[in-house]
């Protein structure tokens, strides 16, 4: 019998580390060094970001969004204007070899480091620019599209960022390439640091478990660099076709060298912990269990916690019954050694796709009088789950709740998931009738009349043969897009989007996979060519996270730009159904929105391919934190491809972000009052 809202054996287990601390406590001896905090990279981070400079994809390892600078206000917010665009050195290359083919989208996310812009691009290379003037000072080609290999693996061309590290007067950029490749450039000149690999470079599909295809494994996001370790996840195919499917292992190497320093198996394997819940020995094939969102570090403690994604395959099961560790968990590993510290699974024997999609935040927080170091987890399912970051025990208690079965021949659906009972849900869960657009009792029934033809019902329906809708969808709920944390007010602002997925399962042809079942997720539009979910289509939600309550939430996105919309005549503010960044200041809350999709998708309201469109309605908006009253609406000529930075260069406060992707043009657009 299992404790409500405590980890049991083949889910989330108790922290190792609770245990560790207390069996030192009582017999009178100091705690393991790996376990007690070791002061000044954190600090170091925190005193950059004061200081105007933004040295890691979120701006620290804490996965905060947030800086402390506070040039721009509420009261010259409206002042902002674009001061630079600088065009990305791709668009030449692939002019000269046209059958590289167009990228996904623009997604790098800058660091800025003394004054110097560092970027990734869609190809894999990497850039220098000055901060202030966006004149590029050096590019790094590794020409990774000379391999004969075609698109990488999942969505093809892109990248979302570097990695800064600094030893003494070693100062390095780390990227992780598609096509798996690692390479440390010294970031003064862009060559390679020849000590450091072979020539600068470490390919990542050696040295895994079993081999892997190089077009079926990739990295997209950028590594962590903490106490001289790079830890590195991977972008593994997610479909079905190759059996096995590349592992998900995660490895830590020196930054020095590069030298292989450890692996953690993220599919337990033989003996170790987590192999049992892998039944019938289903864990010698199993394969993903990746990590492709970014990874998140306390630096004092020398942990990082790793957002595990799905095993193969998205939606169907029966060829690895169980609850399936670590697959779907938040894991935390202890970066000198690579033992796990402690971990939870978010979702058992996943079949939806619902990866944590994001960095973890690390935030310190004051619960019922007691101030706990925690970390955050958004999810595509709109939950927040939140632990102690030290013990992984679950701030608000979280309920294993009875979930339906499924109709799908040898699939053996989980009995039970994990809710948390704080924060609650800051998203539509199910597609049941309240769940479907009501603009008009007419538009209501013609979205039920769509939605009969499916099977539908709250979170956690299992996929089937008849096609089952969704909600949220696989791209959420939150995405990668994450949240962001005003760690002065405890304030969590997490992005969400209104996209049902209908998920099909049937045989596979021969020729297709050799698995019983495959998932087939496509996406269902509502009536008129509205959407079938009810507004708002995007929004934020700001959730205090000393208390776990919602405090508001705010529609992003002028859904007037949505002809269906336009047509009926609606002039409040409903959202657009995209993808949006938060960015928070001691000031301001500054917020970009995706507004297309590349390759084609249909667009919900629009009623054509993205292919046939460059950019809606781009803008980006400044808000008050506290309120969510927007101070600010600022027209661009683009839309946000990937998240926003900030940071200061020759007195000023600039803003960053990326746009383009597809056909559309490649850039980095800085905004300044």
């Amino acid at each position: 019998m299992r404790a409500k809202g405590l980890p049991g054996p083949g889910r989330a287990s108790l922290a190792v580390a609770t245990m560790t601390g207390i069996a030192f406590a009582l017999l009178g001896l100091p705690a393991p060094l790996h376990a007690q905090a070791i002061p000044g990279a954190q600090e170091e981070s925190i005193k950059a970001l004061s200081q105007g400079e933004w040295r890691a994809y979120a701006g620290t390892y804490a996965a905060a969004r947030y800086s402390p600078l506070a040039q721009i206000d509420r009261g010259n917010a409206r002042d902002l204007h674009i001061a630079w665009r600088w065009k990305s050195p791709d668009q030449a290359i692939k002019d000269a070899n046209p059958q590289i083919g167009p990228s996904f989208a623009n997604e790098s996310t800058p660091l800025m480091v003394g004054g110097t812009l560092y970027t990734s691009t869609s190809l894999s290379e990497v850039a220098a620019i000055d901060a202030a003037s966006g004149e590029t000072k050096w590019v790094f080609d590794p020409k990774i599209y000379e391999n004969g290999l075609g698109l990488p693996a999942n969505l093809g061309w892109l990248h979302r960022g570097v990695a800064y590290w600094r030893n003494g007067d070693d100062e390095r950029i780390v990227i992780l390439t598609a096509f798996a490749q690692m390479i440390a450039l010294d970031a003064r000149t862009g060559k390679p640091v020849p000590t450091f690999g072979t020539d600068g470079r470490i390919d990542l599909t050696e040295g895994l478990r079993r081999p892997v295809d190089r077009d079926y494994y990739t990295m997209t996001s950028p590594p962590v660099i903490v106490r001289g370790v790079i830890v590195v996840g991977s972008s593994v195919m997610d479909w079905w076709a190759h059996r096995p499917s590349p592992p998900g292992d995660v490895r830590g190497f020196d930054a020095v060298t590069g030298r292989l320093l450890w692996t953690f198996h993220t599919v337990g394997q033989g003996e170790e912990p987590g192999a049992e819940t892998w039944e019938n020995e289903s864990w010698k094939q199993a394969g993903n269990a990746n990590v492709w969102a970014p990874i998140s570090a306390d630096e004092e403690l020398g942990y990082v916690y790793l957002p595990v994604s799905t095993p193969t395959n998205d939606y169907y099961g029966g060829d690895r019954p169980g609850d399936g560790l670590y697959g779907e968990s938040l894991v935390c590993l202890d970066v000198a050694t690579g033992k796990k510290v402690w971990h939870y699974q978010l979702v058992h024997h996943g079949l939806w796709d619902y990866d944590p999609p994001a960095a973890p935040n690390l935030i310190d927080i004051t619960v019922g009088g007691k101030r706990i170091k925690a970390v955050a987890q958004v999810t595509k399912q709109a939950f927040v789950y939140v632990f102690d970051r030290i013990t992984g025990q679950p701030v608000w208690p979280i309920e294993e709740q009875p979930v339906p079965g499924s109709s799908v021949p040898g699939e053996r659906a989980s009995k039970t998931q994990p809710v948390p009972t704080k924060p609650a849900p800051f998203d539509l869960q199910g597609a049941r009738d309240e769940d479907l657009i009501d603009l008009t009792p007419e538009i209501h029934k013609e979205a039920i009349d769509i939605a009969a033809a499916y099977d539908r019902g709250g979170l956690f329906t299992p996929p089937s043969q008849r096609g089952m809708i969704q909600v949220p969808g696989n791209a959420g709920g939150a995405s990668w897009a994450g949240a962001a944390i005003d760690p002065e007010t405890g304030l969590l602002y997490v992005g969400t989007q209104h996209l049902p997925t209908l998920v099909t399962i049937r045989k596979p042809e021969p020729w297709q996979s050799s698995y019983d079942f495959i998932g087939l997720p496509s996406y269902v539009p509502g009536p008129r060519g509205l959407p079938l979910l009810k507004p708002p289509f995007g929004s934020i939600v700001a959730i205090d996270m000393n208390t776990g309550d919602h405090r508001w939430r705010i529609p992003v996105g002028r859904s007037t730009a949505m002809l269906s919309i336009q047509k009926l005549g609606i002039r409040e503010p409903l959202g657009l159904p995209f993808r949006s960044w938060a960015l928070v200041t001691k000031t301001v809350m500054i917020v970009v929105q995706m507004g297309y999709f590349s390759p084609p998708r249909f667009v919900p309201g629009l009623n054509l391919p993205i292919r046939d469109l460059h950019n809606l309605d781009p803008h980006l908006w400044v808000y008050d934190k506290t309120s969510g009253e927007m101070l600010a609406e600022i027209a661009l000529p683009a839309n946000a491809s990937g998240a926003p930075i900030t940071y200061m260069a020759g007195g000023k406060q600039f803003i960053a972000f990326p746009v383009g992707g597809g056909p559309l043009v490649e850039e980095l657009i800085a905004v300044s009052l």
